[in-house]
């Protein structure tokens, strides 16, 4: 295993331009950096919904409040999961396929 796949993946968590970068230079062919990938942009993708949803406001920003601290957990955890190698997917988000 390349220690730079262990890298991009964890890259690939923090923010959009840490997903770009991943996907730019990381080997998109091995699968536990395309598994973080696309658990990534799952995450990047729900929180712009998020931030969206906050922006409107009422009943709906309260949602998206609470959608927020999950995916901040799932960040977490899939950073963790990154650092170890694994590519066991996240709950709810693991299955989430872009490539």
């Amino acid at each position: 295993m390349n220690k730079n796949i262990k890298l991009f993946s964890v890259i690939s968590y923090i923010t959009w331009i840490g997903w770009i970068i991943a996907f730019v230079f990381g080997d998109r062919n091995d699968r536990i950096l395309k598994q973080h990938l696309n658990q990534a942009l799952a995450l990047n993708i729900v929180g712009i919904l998020v931030s969206t949803g906050n922006r409107i406001g009422g009943i709906i920003g309260y949602a998206a409040g609470i959608i927020a601290m999950f995916a901040f957990a799932f960040t977490i955890w899939g950073i963790v999961r990154a650092v170890k190698m694994s590519d066991e997917p996240l709950p709810f988000i693991g299955n989430f396929r872009v490539f």
